[in-house]
């Protein structure tokens, strides 16, 4: 198995790049994804390599990263998708973008790639969901983002609660009250002053 290339550049004209290796010329597949970043012909380059080899032909696909080839070696594992539809999604968008649609279930982001309709957009969020937890991809800054953000505001939601509740109201009326107003406060102060105005307001 042929698992990295470090040569330099003699050919390219997506999706085929040649790279010689002390002499040696190697016909290489890669996605744009892989093109955008590399040099100009003559420049080095390293590529993280998977060898598909068929009846007919033996056939290398290039990467810039290895986060890159593990998602093509687990994308050509879902039924119905082969190495020229794994280059495809990988053209069209980048690792923690794929995996953001896969766990959101966003069809529609998926189905903008360049072959992938409804279903085969189906298939993949079926089939890679739970590879994806395998391949135990490093999880995107987004998804930390929203994890400290919905813990923090969790953190207020029960410091404002717990104030109502001293006020004499009872559990269940401060949460209605305060889920009412969260969106709109950044500190429990706000949530208590503005959940009781509204109540105070309605009487």
């Amino acid at each position: 198995m042929i698992g990295r290339l470090q040569g330099f550049i003699i050919e390219k004209q997506a999706p085929e790049l040649l790279i010689d290796v002390h002499g040696v010329g190697y016909e290489v597949q890669a996605p744009l994804s892989t093109f955008a970043v590399l040099g100009k012909l003559g420049d080095p380059v390293t590529l993280y390599t998977h060898l598909a080899i068929r009846e007919d032909a033996h056939q290398l696909y290039g990467f810039s990263d290895k986060s890159q080839r593990s998602l093509f070696r687990t994308l050509i594992k879902v039924s119905g998708v082969g190495p020229k539809l794994g280059l495809a999604i990988l053209s069209g968008m980048d690792v923690s973008a794929f995996a953001r649609c896969v766990h959101q279930e966003d069809i529609s982001g998926l189905t903008k790639l360049p072959g992938v309709g409804k279903k085969t957009a189906e298939r993949l969020i079926v089939e890679m969901r739970d590879r994806l937890i395998e391949w135990q991809a490093p999880a995107p800054l987004w998804a930390a983002v929203e994890q400290n953000e919905q813990a923090g505001k969790n953190q207020l939601l029960q410091e404002a609660e717990g104030a109502l509740v001293a006020l004499g109201y009872k559990p269940q009326d401060a949460s209605k009250m305060l889920m009412k107003v969260a969106d709109t406060c950044t500190s429990a102060e706000d949530m208590i002053r503005q959940a009781l105005r509204n109540t105070l307001g309605g009487a």
